[in-house]
């Protein structure tokens, strides 16, 4: 009986898993799928609960609200743990700790600063109205968090209010965090035999289950980035240039529509600010229109300080997640300058170039009448060529004319000095 007893146990222990899902930069909706979908694998895996080690400076409300829901929706007990040491949970990765069912924090870590941003598609910059309404809510919504998993309310005011900021040790002073680990190993030695709502946690020997990001999920983290975003914008400034200056290229074209999808898909999650793609597009006219009436480079210089400050203003830079650095800015707009100067503007100006081939650079020509021409008929030597011309009026032979029209083979031509209109 003993025996069978070890056995059975052992099956048991064996059997069970503990899920692990990371969670590392921006959040955003990637990050919210991809933690409803860890979410519903460990559930269907029968996990004891699900690891989630986090690494934020923040994110988006939109996404955080929709993580927390799926926390508070979990059959699985939530246990998020931000590591490894030297890692934040800021802005938006504070209201994800606390409304785990475990809050962890490794040594040497942070928490905090959990002041909202704006969202949605826009992006302007809010009147102190609507910024105190966000504010309001904020506050509001991560004190009933707090409360709901019975951690200091107080702190997470402050926290959205103030952007408190504090370490692990001070975290777990003040109930903000139930647990500090070291590692992955002492996390599940502490989670043992802990009692999460009606269930009792059977961490010890669990087998870890992890649980990545799909390629889909990676793909989308990826380009929500505001360096990506610049990228894109170029991308499609490039293309659509390019096309309008190589009709038929086809690829700018096809490439410049792609990047504007992904484009118009960032911007309706990254918060953006209206004025600076606004002086951005402003920036790009007065390239356009430089190239087409050269101003001696006054509007190309215009352009380059529109452009700049475009970029400067297009994302809030107080926000460590939105900082476009100037090691981005400053090359994206030589870059954009150099290829209307000499990319985009040679070839505007060589589509308005008069015909440099074919028989319609005879037009204009002034060439010798090898024999007198009149209406009838008569001829002309041009570039080694004998050519049939008509002429509204007698033209002697030896005299000079000029080339007017061409119809086929023959030259409709005109005595030097008589003017267009005297022409029928």
């Amino acid at each position: 009986m003993a025996l069978i007893t070890m056995v059975a146990w052992g099956s048991q222990a064996a059997e069970r898993t503990v899920g692990v899902a990371r969670v590392q930069g921006t959040i955003g909706p990637a990050t919210a799928g991809y933690l409803a979908r860890a979410i519903g694998e460990a559930a269907g895996q029968k996990a004891e609960c699900l690891i989630i080690e986090l690494d934020t400076p923040g994110g988006l409300l939109d996404s955080t609200k929709e993580i927390i829901q799926s926390f508070l929706r979990s059959p699985v007990p939530i246990v998020v743990y931000v590591s490894p040491q030297g890692a934040w949970a800021g802005s938006a990765g504070c209201f994800i700790t606390m409304a785990a069912d475990v809050a962890v924090m490794a040594p040497s870590t942070s928490i905090g600063a959990a002041h909202p941003v704006g969202i949605g598609s826009g992006g302007e910059k809010q009147d102190e109205v609507m910024k105190q309404k966000l504010e309001n809510f904020a506050s509001s919504y991560l004190e009933a968090i707090a409360g709901k998993r019975h951690r200091n309310i107080e702190w997470a005011r402050a926290s959205v209010r103030e952007s408190a900021s504090i370490t692990a040790d001070k975290a777990l002073q003040l109930n903000v965090v139930d647990l500090i680990a070291n590692d992955r190993s002492d996390l599940l030695k502490q989670l043992q035999g802990r009692e999460v709502g009606e269930r009792r946690l059977e961490t010890a020997g669990a087998a870890i289950l992890e649980i990545p990001m799909s390629a889909r999920e990676k793909a989308f983290q990826a380009i929500a980035h505001p360096q990506v975003m610049l990228i894109l914008m170029l991308v499609v400034v490039y293309g659509i240039i390019g096309e309008l200056t190589s009709p038929g290229a086809i690829l700018p074209g096809v490439v410049g529509v792609i990047a504007l999808l992904l484009l118009l898909y960032l911007s309706s999650v990254l918060p953006m600010n209206v004025t600076g793609l606004a002086l951005i597009a402003v920036g790009i006219l007065l390239f356009t229109i430089d190239a087409f009436a050269p101003t001696h480079g006054v509007l190309t210089v215009g352009g380059v300080i529109a452009f700049f400050l475009g970029l400067v203003m297009l994302f809030d830079r107080g926000e460590p997640f939105l900082r476009l650095s100037l090691i981005w800015m400053v090359p994206a707009t030589v870059v954009t300058a150099l290829f209307f100067i000499f990319v985009a503007g040679a070839g505007i100006r060589a589509q308005r170039l008069p015909a440099r081939a074919g028989a319609e650079t005879m037009l204009g020509r002034v060439v010798p009448a090898v024999e007198p021409i009149d209406p009838t008929g008569g001829k002309v030597f041009i570039e080694g060529e004998y050519w049939n011309a008509i002429s509204a009026e007698a033209i002697a032979a030896g005299q000079a004319v000029e080339i007017v029209a061409l119809n086929g083979l023959t030259l409709t031509v005109k005595p030097m000095g008589t003017s267009k209109e005297e022409q029928p």
